[in-house]
């Protein structure tokens, strides 16, 4: 139906714009990225906790394969 439209509505068409998609509306204010409100004014224990449990959570597989290298050297 577009092939046969004339040259300037086709044109017109190619240069609408497309309205914001809905993903950045949320209704409650602006576009957060993370599931969870920042901290204020806590953000250095906030960042210390954060950074000891994704390095404990990390670390675990490691040090249990240490431990089953170890076990299994000793016998």
């Amino acid at each position: 139906m577009l092939a046969r439209a004339p040259h300037s509505l086709r044109a017109q068409v190619a240069r609408t714009r497309v309205a914001p998609s809905a993903r950045f509306v949320h209704g409650h204010g602006e576009y957060h990225h993370l599931p969870f409100a920042w901290p204020g004014k806590k953000r250095l224990s906030f960042g210390i906790k954060l950074t000891a449990y994704l390095v404990t959570g990390f670390s675990i597989p490691f040090v249990a394969a240490k431990y089953q290298l170890n076990k299994s050297a000793a016998t």
